[in-house]
Order: C-alpha cells, then structure tokens, then sequence
C-alpha cells in the first residue's frame, strides 16, 4: 500500500478538435432555439395580422377612433384574409380596384345558397350598395349626379365612404359612436347585423361572430393610443 498521497490529476487543455466538436454541437443547439425565439417574438408582434387579418389597420387616415375600431371589427368578420380590400364573396381576388368589381360570384352555402352575390371589398359591399352610397359619401361624387359606376373602389375610398355612412345619424337614426362610448357594443352589432349578416344577430353568423365584442376592445385601445385619447378602462 503506498503511504503518498494520491496525487491530483493533471488538468488538460482540450484538443482543437474537442474544441471543435463543442463549439458544433452549441450552434446546432443554439441556432435552432434563438431561431425558433425570434418566431415567437414576431408571432406575438404581428398576431392581429397573422390570426386575425381582417383587423388589420384601415388605409384611411384620422376620424373617431370608436368608428374606426368598429369598422375593423367588422371586417374580422366579413374579409378576414390578408387582402380585404380586394377580396369578393367567396373568398376570391381581383387586382383592379378602379370601380366596384362587380362579378356575380356564387353563394355555396347558407340560407341564399344557389343565388350569388356581387359583395366585394374590406366590408363586402353590394354593387348596388356601393353605388348607392358612393353617390352620397364619395369624395370625388358630382353633386346632383343619380348615377355613376366609375367612382374608385381603392381602399382609401371603401374606407371614406363607409365611415362618413356609419357616422351619419340620419341613415341609422342613431349615433353609433355615442352608443359606442358608453360601452353599448353588442347594441350597435345587432344594429348593424341586419346589413352585415355575420355580426352575431343576423342569419350567416359564422366562426368569428361570438369573438366580434373581444375584437372590438382590442382594436379600440389600438386605435385609442393612435388617436392620443385616455384609454377605456
């Protein structure tokens, strides 16, 4: 038996090729994570948009915020793609956006089933609709003018026009955004669901229907922070 002390092992410095292997296997950890990290950060970042397209932030610029949050709203619910400005009913596109597109696309399912329908744009207006409500709320109308079909469907101008819409009073015989600021959010949806079917009330209501009051807290506290105006509580 030896009496000397057991003597400590010599610490090595590691081979380059343990180096090597070290530094392989770290980025062959680490990248995948700090890859799979930076998807999440933008999956929170952009989750209106990547989940919920049709609450994407109107091209228009200015007017009350409430009207606007409920605008986008109603977009989650009637064009909840990436392109709602440009999508028809039926979930098909056009390019051009010079005028109503105006095509007859057919109605596959639901209580007009057979029929079709010429619903277009961020907020799935009717040719006749559009035409309509153009003449009176278009920015570039002819006063006095009882038909034009050439007026532009751009999305700035869906926008415009169905803002000035929901902010009349006269057309509604309401004031949506007073109702809107004292929290009255399901009233104005049922309101509204008799020309927007899918709100909840009306007889399409679809997946998004029950999520449409949530929604619309949301993009109002965007809207609100937009706007500079104190947050709801």
């Amino acid at each position: 038996m030896s009496l000397l002390p057991d003597s400590e092992p010599v610490a090595t410095a590691p081979s380059r090729w343990e180096r090597l292997r070290e530094r392989a296997l770290s980025s062959r950890v680490g990248l995948p994570l700090l890859v799979a990290a930076l998807m999440m950060l933008l999956l929170w970042w952009w989750r209106p948009l990547l989940l919920i397209p049709g609450t994407q932030n109107l091209v228009m610029q200015g007017g009350d915020p409430y009207l606007r949050a409920l605008m986008r709203t109603i977009s989650a619910s009637e064009s909840n793609v990436l392109r709602p400005y440009h999508v028809l009913h039926g979930s098909s596109f056009v390019w051009s956006l010079d005028s109503h597109p105006n095509r007859c696309e057919s109605i596959s399912r639901g209580p007009n089933r057979g029929n079709c329908s010429t619903a277009a744009g961020r907020y799935q207006l009717l040719n006749s609709t559009w035409t309509a409500l153009s003449l009176r709320y278009h920015p570039d109308r002819v006063p006095g003018e009882t038909e034009d079909s050439s007026l532009s469907f751009q999305p700035v101008y869906q926008d415009m026009v169905v803002y000035a819409w929901l902010a009349d009073p006269r057309e509604w015989r309401t004031d949506f955004s007073s109702q809107l600021r004292q929290g009255k959010v399901q009233t104005v949806l049922r309101r509204l669901s008799s020309t927007w079917t899918s709100l909840g009330y009306g007889i399409e209501s679809n997946s998004m229907s029950r999520e449409l009051p949530g929604i619309y807290k949301r993009v109002l506290r965007e809207e609100l922070v937009l706007a500079g105006e104190p947050l709801e509580d």
